[in-house]
C-alpha cells in the first residue's frame, strides 16, 4: 500500500528564523494519528535564514540524520565535534547517553535548506557519536545512493538501527527498481516529479509505503528524491 501526502496537506511552522515543514508530530505540532512510522519518529523539512540557527539544546537515545540541499550548516556538541556540513553532506549524530549540540547557518546571505530525521535506536545509553561525509551528484546519479545503513559495506553512515537511507537524482524517464529489506519505506520527492509502482508524487510530496517490497521509481522529469527502507 502506497499512503501519499501532498506537499500542501503538510504541518508548517514559521518564525522569524525558521520556515519548516513536519511530517510527523514535532515540538507543538501534535497529532495522534501522525506521531511515528515504524521506527521513524522525525521528519523535518527546515529553512534556515542567514546568520540564524538551533541554539545549543539536548537529546538522548537517538539516531539524528540531517541531508544539506541548499547552503551550509556550522555543527558544534559537547563531545568537542564541530564540523561544516554543505549541500551533498550527510551528518549523522547518534545521541545515546546524551549530547549538547547547537546548528546554525554561518552564511550572511545564502539560504539554508536540509532535511532532519529523527530515527530510534536499537539499544538505548550507547556513547555520543557523531560523523559527517560528502556523497556527489555524480554518486547518486541514476542509482538509489545508500548514504546511511546499519551494516555499512561502501562509505555509508553507520547506523544503529536496521534501516538504510538512500538519496538519487534521477534523469527524466530514467526508471530504478528497489527490493524493500525492511518492512515498510517512506519516499520524500525534493525537487522534480516521480512515479512509484505508478502512482504520481510531485516536488515535496512524501510517501509510506507497506506491505509490497518491489518499488519501481520513474522520473516524469529530473528528480531528486531520499528513500528510507525501515523495519
Amino acid at each position: 500500500m502506497i499512503e501519499i501526502v501532498k506537499a500542501k496537506e503538510r504541518y508548517h511552522f514559521e518564525n522569524e528564523w525558521l520556515s519548516t515543514y513536519w511530517h510527523f508530530s514535532f515540538d507543538h505540532y501534535y497529532d495522534p494519528k501522525n506521531v511515528s512510522f515504524g521506527h521513524l519518529r522525525v521528519f523535518n523539512h527546515d529553512f534556515i535564514k542567514p546568520g540564524t540557527g538551533f541554539p545549543p539544546h539536548s537529546h538522548r537515545d537517538m539516531e539524528i540524520i540531517t541531508y544539506v540541499l541548499r547552503g551550509e550548516l556550522e555543527h558544534e556538541d559537547n563531545q568537542e565535534n564541530r564540523g561544516l556540513i554543505r549541500a551533498g553532506e550527510v551528518q549523522i549524530m547518534s545521541a545515546g547517553t546524551g549530547i549538547t549540540h547547537a546548528e546554525r547557518n554561518p552564511s550572511a546571505t545564502e539560504l539554508l535548506e536540509l532535511l532532519q530525521i529523527w530515527i530510534l535506536p536499537n539499544a538505548r545509553g550507547l556513547p555520543p557519536r557523531w560523523e559527517q561525509r560528502q556523497f556527489s551528484p555524480v554518486a547518486r546519479q541514476d542509482v538509489l545512493l545508500p548514504v546511511v545503513s546499519r551494516k555499512p559495506v561502501g562509505d555509508e553512515l553507520a547506523i544503529d538501527q536496521n534501516a538504510t537511507i538512500y538519496v538519487s537524482g534521477l534523469t527524466q524517464g530514467r526508471t530504478i527498481r528497489h527490493h524493500l529489506i525492511g518492512e515498510r519505506a517512506h519516499l520524500f520527492v525534493i525537487d522534480g516529479k516521480v512515479a512509484l509502482n505508478q502512482t504520481r508524487f510531485d516536488r515535496w510530496d512524501s510517501g509510506r509505503i507497506t506491505g509490497d517490497p518491489d518499488l519501481s521509481l520513474t522520473a516524469l522529469e529530473t528528480t531528486e528524491l531520499i528513500l528510507l527502507d525501515l523495519d
